[in-house]
């Protein structure tokens, strides 16, 4: 058998508050480490929230902070970090970005969020990536998205498709559109035969409340694990990347694709 060990962490952000996110993402990064899991997952835009009128002041420019934040932290504690995502500024526009990072703190991959959410005007201010997000950790091979993303079924299938066996995603999604989370997410690991490990944040922004409910699925869209209602916290889950070999084989999904017309 082989057992991964996940530990989420479903957190509040402060709305434009660079600081005090970073103090809180340390915090319960130390609380994480005492489960011992084999990686960390932060949610979406977890710097600023999206306070993307003040991107001018608050971003972190060539996501500098962040990078050396995450790789000292990830080699502190010998832990892989898929680092949700945070406010970014390059070269004069910015972007919604993700960082994940290896045991030895060493930076893996990155990922500037391709599909842009039109209802919370992420499109106004934020440039949107083209690169997919592929990674290995510990040897398993993984992909990365972020929240809209998921709306997305053939992009997922295309970041899946070359043997990806976990899908991560990083979130603030809307408490008044949960349900709708956990069936696209339910629905990605069943068409992928693939582990998601979905975090969402928790709390009030000006316009939307957060409610969290970060997942971990099967590749049978059973839940494994869920983040409580509107709690702050950390979540662990361990799973059996081993129950990929007989879902795969049973129904092997990938190889009966027909690419030539789709």
């Amino acid at each position: 058998m082989k057992k991964f060990k996940v530990s989420l962490l479903q957190l509040d952000i402060v709305f434009g508050d660079p600081e005090t996110n970073y103090i809180n993402v340390e915090k319960y990064i130390k609380k994480a480490v005492s489960d011992k899991p084999d990686v960390l997952v932060l949610p979406e835009m977890w710097n600023t929230g999206y306070a993307l009128d003040k991107l001018g002041d608050i971003a972190d420019k060539g996501g500098q902070r962040t990078k050396n934040f995450l790789s000292n932290l990830a080699k502190r504690f010998a832990v892989n970090i898929v680092g949700g995502s945070v406010a970014t500024e390059e070269a004069g526009k910015y972007y919604n970005t993700s960082y994940i990072f290896g045991r030895k703190g060493n930076l893996i991959s990155q990922y500037q969020k391709v599909h842009l959410f039109g209802l919370m005007n992420e499109d106004d201010f934020i440039s949107a990536g083209s690169v997919q997000n592929q990674f290995v950790l510990d040897d398993v091979k993984a992909a990365g998205v972020i929240c809209y993303d998921i709306r997305f079924p053939e992009w997922e299938r295309k970041l899946m498709s070359k043997g990806q066996q976990i899908l991560f995603v990083s979130a603030q999604w809307p408490a008044k559109r949960i349900e709708q989370w956990r069936m696209l997410l339910c629905a990605r690991a069943i068409e992928n035969q693939s582990f998601v490990v979905a975090v969402n944040r928790v709390g009030e922004a000006p316009k939307n409340s957060f409610n969290g409910h970060s997942l971990v699925i099967d590749p049978l869209g059973k839940i494994l694990a869920e983040g409580t209602t509107d709690v702050e916290g950390v979540f662990t889950c361990e799973f059996d990347l081993d129950d990929l070999t007989e879902v795969r084989g049973s129904i092997p999904v990938f190889k009966d694709r027909r690419p030539e017309l789709y």
